[in-house]
């Protein structure tokens, strides 16, 4: 019997499901299905997931789980680049992003805490990409990143 024909699903939710794999020696095993896009990836932990190599290396993204963050929409790649030479300039970042993000997040460009899988892809792995920083000296994406919604200057304050 394979492990597929093992796994019962418990939980299924819009982002992963949650399921228990019971072995034939009545090990209990939890074993999260991790939907990213058309991807999915399986993270297990307990007694029958294998070696620990195959542990760390299934256990799921790096990065944490959510991040603080702050960025500057802009939807024409000129404006998104003049807000960029005001950053680099030394203006606060959120200084910047009142004056140029178009978005509902103008007031700093803060978008508070943010979970995997809330996020469009590539704004997601920039966000997680990025180390934490300060307001007072703010590591961001150079150059701005593309999505369906603009082009987005990127910061992140936080990571858990």
């Amino acid at each position: 019997m394979n492990l597929l024909s093992k796994i019962k699903i418990l939980k299924l939710a819009s982002y992963a499901c949650v399921s228990l794999y019971v072995g034939s020696k009545g090990d209990n095993t939890e074993c999260r299905h991790i939907r990213k896009g058309r991807n999915i990836s399986l993270a297990c932990t307990g007694a029958a997931s294998g070696s620990a190599d195959t542990d760390k290396k299934e256990k799921g993204p790096k990065g944490g789980t959510a991040v603080k963050v702050r960025h500057i929409l802009c939807e024409k790649h000129g404006k998104c680049m003049e807000a960029m030479e005001k950053l680099k300039a030394g203006v606060r970042f959120s200084e910047v992003a009142t004056q140029y993000s178009e978005d509902k997040a103008r007031q700093g460009g803060d978008l508070g805490w943010m979970t995997r899988g809330s996020m469009v892809g590539p704004f997601q792995d920039a966000a997680f990409a990025l180390p934490v920083s300060s307001m007072d000296k703010p590591v961001y994406t150079d150059p701005p990143v593309k999505t369906k919604f603009g082009y987005h200057i990127i910061m992140v304050e936080g990571k858990k």
